[in-house]
C-alpha cells in the first residue's frame, strides 16, 4: 500500500503523488511508468518505489517559477510550461468541438469522447472504459485493494480523489462555497447536494410507482419503501424488521 508524503496531503492537490493507474495507459505516460511507477503530480517527474520516501518531498517543494503568460498559471519545470502553451497555440485541436489540448496524446483521449470508442474493458463484469488508469481504478472495486492511505488514522481507499477529499477531515478545509448563502463545504459533491436541497426547486427523481418527483435520488430511495414490501432493517436481538431506520431504532431502546 502507498502512503504518500506529508506535502501531499496537506491540501494541495496539485501536489499528490500519483502511480500509473492515474495515468492513461502506457502510451499515455511512456517514460520508464514499469520501472518507475510513481510520479508527483506538482513536476510530472517518475521515480521508484526504491526512493519514493525521498523524492516526494524534494519534489512537491520544488516552486512554481515558470509562469504562463496569457494566463498566469505557473509551473516547475519549462516543460510543462512548453506543453502547457500548446494549448493556447491550439496546436492540438479537436475537429469536432475546438477544445485545444496540449499534447496530441490528450487530444486522442479526448476524441473518444465523441467517437464513444471504449478500449479497455474488465474481463470480471465486462464494463469498459476510455482509458487504462479507469480501468485499473475500477479493478479495485473486485480486488479490495485500496492503496491510498491516510498519514493519520491511517484509513485506506482505493483512489487517490478519496484520500484527498478524507483528509479534509483532518484539516478542516472547506474550499466549496455555496455562492447563494455562503455556507461552506469539504466536497464538491455537498454543494451540489446542498444547492438542490436547499436553493432549487427542481426535483428530477421520480417515483416509478407513483409519479411522485424528488430533488435527491436518496429522497427517492426512501419514499420507495413506501410502496415496497420489504423491511430491510432487521433486529439483531429478534425476528422483528421495520422498513425504516428510525422504527428500528426505537424498537432497540427496550433492549
Amino acid at each position: 500500500m502507498l502512503s504518500c508524503c506529508d506535502y501531499c496531503h496537506a491540501g494541495e492537490s496539485s501536489c499528490e503523488i500519483k502511480t500509473d493507474d492515474e495515468s492513461n495507459n502506457v502510451a499515455e505516460s511512456p517514460r520508464n511508468a514499469k520501472s518507475h511507477p510513481l510520479a508527483c503530480r506538482l513536476s510530472d517527474e517518475r521515480f521508484s518505489m526504491t526512493n519514493f520516501l525521498d523524492e516526494p518531498i524534494r519534489l512537491c517543494s520544488k516552486p512554481k517559477s515558470f509562469s504562463c503568460a496569457q494566463c498566469e498559471k505557473r509551473f516547475s519545470n519549462q516543460k510543462n510550461l512548453r506543453k502547457h502553451m500548446n494549448i493556447h497555440s491550439c496546436r492540438f485541436k479537436c475537429s469536432e468541438c475546438g477544445k485545444c489540448f496540449e499534447s496530441n496524446n490528450a487530444l486522442t483521449i479526448h476524441g473518444r469522447i465523441h467517437s464513444g470508442e471504449k478500449p479497455f474493458g474488465c474481463s470480471v463484469c465486462g464494463k469498459r472504459f476510455r482509458r487504462a488508469g479507469h480501468l485499473r481504478t475500477h479493478n479495485r472495486i473486485h480486488s479490495g485493494e485500496k492503496p491510498y492511505i491516510c498519514n493519520i488514522c491511517h484509513k485506506a481507499f482505493s483512489h487517490h480523489s478519496q484520500l484527498t477529499a478524507h483528509m479534509r477531515v483532518h484539516t478542516g478545509d472547506k474550499p466549496y462555497n455555496c455562492s447563494l448563502c455562503n455556507k461552506r463545504f469539504n466536497q464538491s459533491s455537498t454543494l451540489e447536494r446542498h444547492k438542490r436541497c436547499i436553493h432549487s426547486n427542481r426535483r428530477p427523481y421520480p417515483c416509478p410507482f407513483c409519479g411522485k418527483l424528488f430533488k435527491t435520488s436518496d429522497y427517492l430511495m426512501s419514499h420507495i419503501r413506501v410502496h415496497a414490501a420489504t423491511k430491510e432493517f432487521s433486529c439483531r436481538h429478534c425476528s422483528e424488521c421495520f422498513r425504516w431506520r428510525h422504527q428500528l431504532k426505537s424498537h432497540l431502546v427496550i433492549y
